[in-house]
């Protein structure tokens, strides 16, 4: 907390619950729903990090069911997506 302001946690750990993994459509999904921040969304697994607004990078991280991903904002305005993302990961992308 600071000038008791709390501290906005900038980022929310999931996995990947969607049988089929994450695949291009729900790639596109991601870049779509990330594409209205106002700064970068990153995906992390395990050492790799990937630009949430680009599926080629998402895709990259081959990320199967059961995987553990870092989902990160680079701006506290942006909580509302990293939430809204880590729902829709939570949701198995609505499939």
């Amino acid at each position: 907390m600071v000038n008791n302001i709390p501290a906005i946690e900038l980022s929310r750990n999931v996995s990947i619950t969607n049988p089929l993994g994450l695949h291009a459509r729900s790639a596109a999904k991601i870049a779509k729903l990330v594409k209205k921040a106002r700064s970068k969304v990153w995906i992390i697994k395990g050492s790799n990090k990937a630009d949430a607004s680009r599926i080629i990078d998402v895709l990259s991280l081959a990320a199967i069911t059961d995987s553990k991903l870092m989902l990160l904002i680079d701006d506290p305005s942006d909580i509302d997506i990293l939430n809204d993302l880590a729902q829709l990961i939570k949701d198995g992308f609505g499939e």
